[in-house]
């Protein structure tokens, strides 16, 4: 078992053990979604700039989709080694070092033009997101005490992370109106106040006093993960049933196999494999990939279709998908709350079940769709399904130990970036595999169909999942107590 140990912090998990927390607390926590909300942000600027780029230099749909995955690839690649190296060097410092490569990777992207270093760039950042992502959270989890108090915290972390997703939208159609190099600009100086902030808000805390470094397994796991997502992304230009892509399938399996093999030999391993036996934190990370993957393959193809097939501009899209943004927002207000009342089990249900109607109504756009009787209700309902999203990162900490709190974060978002990254894989694949000769309204919109019908499939599949929390047999399973109990029988029991 590894152990950090927290020295000259100024508070601690015991003095936040209620919800009246200090200035300092609170401007800590504030820093940290401010990071989080950088990452969304990202992401979805990115979406709604790739039209633009494309004209400005040149650039196929092929090669703007890497825009994309270029980012996902490093943050999904490496996510379980991020979240472990956080718990064995020290939050506080690996934090501060993954946020300032963060920084520069983003004043690069804005000011290269060749296609090969953008995307390098974009790498970088998932790179760098790897590490800030799960490091945030267990520095949220372990000065934190479970129950109300990380509720509330954890609540107002991932709205943040959500919010920047869907805020994203806007701030990429209010950048992208200026050039779409503000896009990669407008993080810079909030990632280095951010910076500045951790430096005196964020508590020291020590390497791990035991423990080994497997780095065996580290090697084994990122390239299991990197060739994991580089196969599903490029799968789709180089077909799913060509030699490269099953080659590429056979040396991921081959990989994983040799760091399963390593890390139940190994004295100190990279990921305590009985970790993946906590229900809740596989349910959690389950029903993520459904609400992410969904979510950025719907956004995907709505950024086409609207920008390209009906000719909105940016900021007309960025204002149409506004509600999603909102209602994250809002949701802030009472997340906690929800989940200290009716558990984390009901809410992601419900809110998962929101979401795939959402889809299911979004099926109805036509070449001239009515925004208030039409997009509205589907907006909607999508941003009802984020507003689970805090609920499932409590469900996936509660009752893990503070030292692997950086390990269970990993694995959540892990699940959350590598399952997006093949979802939209495969919706990338169910649209290319369409007739494209005809550029109509109706012919594009006809291609994309059967990639909207996925992703409400995808939903679907989620909210079952989710449902799977009702089933009597959950507690039988479930020894240790957790959110999705009572809170105060849970706070009792620990």
């Amino acid at each position: 078992m590894f152990r950090v140990m927290t020295s000259t912090a100024t508070f601690s998990a015991g003095s936040a053990a209620d919800t009246r927390w200090s200035a300092r607390l609170w401007g800590m926590l504030i820093t940290l979604c401010i990071v989080l909300f950088l990452d969304g942000l990202d992401v979805s600027m990115i979406g709604v700039a790739l039209p633009s780029i494309g004209k400005d230099l040149h650039l196929g749909t092929s090669t703007l989709q890497w825009l994309v995955s270029g980012y996902v690839l490093g943050y999904g690649g490496l996510l379980l080694l991020g979240g472990r190296t956080a718990d064995l060097l020290g939050r506080r410092r690996v934090f501060l070092i993954a946020l300032g490569v963060f920084a520069l990777a983003s004043l690069a992207g804005g000011l290269v033009s060749s296609a090969a270093l953008l995307i390098a760039t974009r790498f970088i950042k998932g790179l760098a997101a790897a590490f800030t992502a799960p490091t945030g959270l267990s520095i949220i989890t372990t000065n934190f005490a479970e129950g109300p108090a990380r509720n509330k915290a954890l609540s107002i972390y991932t709205v943040f992370g959500a919010g920047g997703y869907s805020m994203g939208l806007v701030f990429g159609g209010l950048m992208t109106g200026l050039g779409w190099r503000w896009t990669f600009l407008l993080p810079v100086p909030i990632a280095l106040a951010a910076l500045i902030a951790a430096l005196v808000l964020v508590p020291r805390d020590r390497r791990a006093e035991e423990g080994g470094h497997d780095l065996l397994g580290a090697l084994l796991s990122t390239a299991g993960m990197l060739l994991l997502v580089y196969t599903v992304v490029s799968a789709p230009q180089a077909g799913w049933a060509s030699a490269r892509t099953i080659g590429s399938f056979a040396a991921v399996a081959a990989l994983f196999v040799g760091f399963v093999a390593v890390e139940k030999r190994v004295r100190h391993p990279l990921i305590r494999l009985g970790i993946l036996r906590r229900v809740t934190l596989v349910r959690a990370s389950l029903v993520i990939i459904a609400l992410a993957g969904s979510y950025f393959s719907w956004q995907f193809i709505v950024t086409l279709y609207l920008q390209d097939a009906l000719h909105w501009s940016p900021l007309q899209l960025a204002m149409g998908l506004l509600p999603v943004g909102l209602l994250v927002a809002l949701s802030s207000v009472f997340s906690d709350k929800l989940v200290d009342r009716f558990g984390t089990g009901p809410i992601i249900a419900v809110t998962m079940i929101a979401m795939a109607v959402g889809y299911l109504l979004f099926l109805r756009v036509d070449t001239h769709p009515s925004y208030l009787t039409v997009l509205l209700p589907a907006v909607l309902l999508v941003g009802i399904g984020w507003i689970g999203f805090p609920a499932i990162n409590i469900q996936a900490t509660a009752g893990i130990d503070d030292d692997e709190q950086g390990l269970a974060a990993g694995v959540l978002q892990t699940s959350m970036q590598v399952g997006a990254a093949i979802v939209l894989a495969i919706n990338t694949a169910i649209i290319a595999s369409g007739p494209h000769t005809d550029t109509s309204p109706a012919a594009v919109l006809s291609g994309y169909r059967p990639g909207l019908i996925f992703v409400g499939v995808v939903a679907a599949i989620g909210a079952l999942i989710a449902l799977t929390h009702f089933l009597p047999t959950r507690r039988a399973t479930e020894p240790v107590a957790d959110l999705d109990e009572n809170p105060k029988q849970e706070l009792a029991a620990a």
